[in-house]
């Protein structure tokens, strides 16, 4: 029987199992998809973005939960490319302060940390899916039949409730909430918007917009014209970026950056020419050709094919009166599981400063299944290596408060 439990195999599992075992502790971790860190190998196909580079001050600001402050504070950007580096992975910051592994993938990085965990003790069983509670234990299916595990201590990381092919289904809740944690429900966070297009959008889907201010509006403000050209807006959050136009709608970086406020009911608009003023726009157009056409004089003013064509779209009555205010009607997220990451999830209130289920004694969390949201830039990924941190330093404390072998105890 092990001495700790640990389900779930992706970072935060992985990070906890590793300072368990760093402690001496006999772990065992259990991963119910048939290899381990799928989604973190999904994260790293287009680029392995670890953290963010940036002041402390600032970094824990992007973090919509104020008790990741203290977890942050032992695991932060520095420590997470200390670690790296430790693994044997170089690291290197790109212009916009994103860090990233030289060789770019996530599954060096991951092959290299297995072996680590290998070399310290820690037993990893893939195709063990967790299926409940068993009285006191934790019940599973396995390729040998159903087992029970009674471990000492355990700790949960089992991911939140988008990417289900990648493991992260959610099946967890009603059996947490069966034995009284709240978990908050869940809502897609990073995630891309629908749009109605019309058909002569359909030569532009897979196009970038790049060079743009992304504006999340109040909903609640008017956008009737006030002199025939500017609109009344309050603009809530904005964001210099590019996005993606798909069959589906937008998605991309700009648009995620975004996505909580549009998740809760803003209006996005673009700043189309952030780098001129509405009066040099003016200015602009007035010395060109009266009998010039729209499409030529968006071209002069410096939009590319796509921009104008989004122009054309959404504003072809008045094509030159929105460039700096050009609203994007959205029909609400795309589904929760094609979200990057999550809101949602167990509420702080159900876990000790330890992010020991007060519920569960014995029962730690963390991940993607805690309640926090994050934009995309590397803080997801911190976080989840941090609360792994955390959460595997606690429950090492824990054993050794029951008598185990445990040497090590939660740091800041």
């Amino acid at each position: 029987m092990p001495e700790v439990l640990v389900i779930g195999a992706g970072p935060a599992g992985l990070m906890a199992a590793e300072e368990l075992a760093r402690a001496g502790i006999g772990v065992l971790v259990c991963e119910a998809r048939p290899s381990i860190g799928r989604k973190f190998l999904m994260a790293g196909k287009s680029g392995l973005n670890v953290t963010k580079d940036e002041p402390f001050a600032s970094f824990v600001t992007r973090y919509d939960a104020p008790e990741l402050r203290p977890i942050l504070a032992g695991f932060g950007p520095g420590e997470v490319q200390d670690w790296c580096r430790a693994l044997g992975q170089e690291v290197f910051t790109g212009s916009s302060g994103r860090v990233f592994p030289v060789a770019m993938k996530a599954s060096p990085l991951l092959r290299a940390w297995v072996q680590r965990l290998a070399a310290q003790g820690v037993e990893i069983r893939t195709r063990w899916r967790w299926t409940g509670f068993d009285g006191g234990g934790y019940r599973f299916d396995t390729p040998d039949g159903p087992q029970t595990l009674r471990p000492g201590v355990t700790v949960l990381a089992l991911g939140g409730a988008s990417w289900q092919r990648l493991g992260s289904d959610a099946a967890w809740v009603p059996w947490l909430r069966g034995k009284g944690v709240a978990v908050a429900e869940w809502k897609p966070a990073n995630m891309g918007f629908r749009v109605d297009w019309s058909p002569k959008m359909t030569p532009f889907f897979g196009h970038p917009v790049k060079g743009v201010t992304l504006m999340a509006c109040s909903s609640s403000t008017s956008c009737t014209p006030r002199d025939g050209r500017r609109r009344v807006h309050e603009v809530l959050e904005e964001h210099r970026g590019e996005f993606v136009l798909s069959a589906r709608g937008v998605e991309g970086g700009g648009i995620y950056a975004l996505s909580r406020p549009l998740r809760e009911g803003a209006t996005l608009a673009l700043d189309l020419l952030p780098g001129l003023s509405q009066t040099e726009i003016d200015r602009r157009l007035a010395g060109m050709r009266s009998g010039e056409s729209t499409m030529n004089r968006l071209r002069k003013l410096g939009l590319d094919r796509t921009q104008a064509a989004l122009v054309m779209e959404f504003s072809r009555a008045e094509p030159l009166a929105h460039l700096k205010h050009l609203p994007i009607p959205l029909q609400g997220p795309r589904p929760l599981d094609e979200a990057i990451s999550v809101a949602g999830g167990v509420e702080w209130g159900s876990v000790t400063q330890d992010l020991e289920l007060k519920a569960l004694p014995g029962c730690f969390v963390a991940g993607e299944m805690l309640d926090w949201e994050a934009p995309t830039g590397g803080y997801l990924l911190t976080a989840c290596w941090a609360t792994g941190r955390w959460a595997g330093q606690a429950a090492a404390a824990a054993l050794s408060r029951a008598g185990g072998p445990a040497r090590a105890a939660p740091q800041g």
